[in-house]
């Protein structure tokens, strides 16, 4: 969808796309994690990924001491 899509009005088909800066890839992985320092701990936050930066995104949510779990997106939502 472009921009001048979402100023008309025109619905699109919503593809999630991963959450790593600059990827346009479909999401096929959501990696959960969570903030101790001002998150309750069963809140869950998600960010999205794809297969090419799964393992980039979960190391950086790790080495910040954020990283919950991954689970696959389910294909419902990969659909749009």
């Amino acid at each position: 969808m472009s921009i001048f899509d979402q100023l008309s009005g025109v619905e699109g088909p919503a593809v999630p796309k991963c959450s790593r800066k600059g990827c346009r890839l479909p999401a096929q992985w959501q990696l959960l994690w969570n903030n101790p320092r001002i998150h309750t701990p069963e809140r869950r936050k998600i960010w999205l990924a794809c297969t090419d930066h799964r393992e980039w995104l979960t190391t950086y949510l790790t080495e910040r001491g954020l990283f919950k779990e991954s689970q696959p997106l389910p294909d419902d939502a990969q659909e749009g």
